[in-house]
């Protein structure tokens, strides 16, 4: 009686001392922005998202031809790589592009310009994950099904997550590092992107998308690496928890895009070996 008693305190002293974290963390200077108050908004979008895209989507296109959306598309592709270029060029200057530590950089609240300049880019990066969103109900309307993988899914709806703690939280600081890096290689995919939905005339010059996977996974590494060194440095502030989530959290992104990788850019390397081999075959016949 007294062990299962103790295991009650236990339980009840990890959760005092996560709402206790939560709490003294709470970033007051975001609080009153759009959807950052509360994460109910947030989880009533991702639930409508995943909702549509599971079922009702793909229920509604089922017998329907898919649609083109070429003007759609590129509009809103050209939106999202002006936004990644905005997010980056505001990174830049809100801390990575000179004051900033890459070994250990604190949160510190302020209000100064600087500070607030770096808030208000993790907001910014926070909408943009939502925005995001879009590209799967897209895939879903074209009827592009073998684009909506496991993969795909818990990135676009892991990401919003992760940047609505941020925006409540940790609007600045250590964490950070990853929208930098990451609207910068929104820039290159975003493009490409934009490019591939001109058409059949621009797309035979797409060679490059398998290096914007491999892009995607060097940038989770780095990462990874940022945030696993906080846990070296006793004197380090930045909360530790939440550099432990996010190294946990750029591990597994990196298991699951070079998985990814392997998977579909190495087939495609075989076959077309294959095929190579099969037109010298033929005409070595002919000869």
């Amino acid at each position: 009686m007294s062990t299962h008693t103790l295991s009650l305190n236990e339980t009840n002293t990890v959760v005092d001392r996560l709402v206790n974290f939560f709490v003294e963390h709470e970033d007051l200077r975001t609080k009153s922005w759009f959807l950052s108050n509360a994460p109910g908004p947030l989880f009533t979008i991702l639930g409508v998202y995943l909702y549509f895209c599971l079922y009702a989507g793909p229920r509604y296109m089922r017998d329907r031809k898919p649609f083109e959306l070429k003007n759609t598309l590129l509009v809103y592709n050209a939106v999202q790589v002006a936004l990644s270029w905005v997010l980056f060029y505001e990174g830049y200057k809100g801390g990575w592009g000179g004051h900033y530590n890459f070994k250990c950089q604190p949160i510190t609240y302020g209000t100064d310009a600087v500070s607030m300049r770096m808030a208000r880019a993790v907001w910014l990066y926070y909408i943009a994950k939502i925005t995001e969103l879009l590209d799967t109900v897209f895939f879903v309307l074209r009827k592009k099904d073998r684009q909506i993988s496991f993969l795909h899914l818990y990135h676009h709806t892991l990401m919003p997550v992760c940047a609505f703690i941020g925006v409540k939280y940790f609007a600045g600081g250590h964490g950070t590092l990853l929208g930098f890096i990451n609207s910068f290689i929104h820039i290159i995919m975003y493009a490409y992107y934009l490019l591939s939905a001109m058409g059949p005339k621009v797309q035979k010059y797409l060679w490059w998308k398998k290096y914007i996977t491999i892009l995607q996974i060097v940038q989770f590494l780095i990462i990874f690496v940022h945030t696993l060194q906080v846990q070296f440095q006793p004197s380090c502030p930045y909360p530790k928890p939440i550099a432990a989530l996010l190294t946990f959290n750029a591990g597994l992104f990196t298991y699951m895009f070079s998985s990814f990788y392997v998977k579909n850019y190495n087939k495609e390397q075989k076959r077309a070996a294959l095929k190579k081999e099969q037109e010298a075959a033929a005409m070595l016949k002919q000869d």
